[in-house]
């Protein structure tokens, strides 16, 4: 596992087009909505958000492929974990936690005092997160009209 920096965000569009196919997939309300924006333009806000130092990704590589990313946001004490994605094909060999141990490491090392995840609904992460300490604080409701 390794950061990477700005000039590298590209190599995540794999991992991008999985997360949002999973959606498509799992989203009791909002299948085929995903991904939201361009793939594109996630990867432009990526690199100016790592270019200005207020976010931070770590990927795992199996050789010239990521096959797992997890991107974290820093606002003073206000952390989150922006995105957390590992390939199907490499589930349940320990990247998520992997990836997941590193972003709370490094939000609390930034003196980041709460995380927040956004999770869409139907996504079994739920779990996973909830053994890190996580729990469920609000529902976002939406109508798009």
């Amino acid at each position: 596992m390794r950061e990477i920096n700005y000039t590298e965000v590209y190599r995540l569009r794999e991992c991008l087009k999985q997360l949002a196919e999973h959606h498509n997939e799992v989203s009791r309300n909002f299948r085929g909505c995903f991904p939201k924006k361009p793939l594109e333009d996630t990867l432009a806000a990526f690199e100016k958000a790592l270019n200005s130092c207020k976010s931070r990704i770590a990927v795992i590589e199996e050789g010239e492929r990521i096959s797992g990313f997890c991107k974290i946001d820093i606002n003073g004490e206000d952390g989150s974990i922006d995105y957390l994605i590992v390939l199907k094909e490499c589930r349940g060999c320990g990247c998520g936690r992997e990836l997941m141990d590193w972003a709370v490491g490094a939000l609390k090392a930034s003196g980041v005092k709460r995380i927040e995840i956004r999770v869409v609904d139907g996504n079994d992460a739920v779990g996973f997160y909830e053994k890190y300490g996580f729990k469920t604080v609000s529902h976002i409701l939406r109508n798009d009209l």
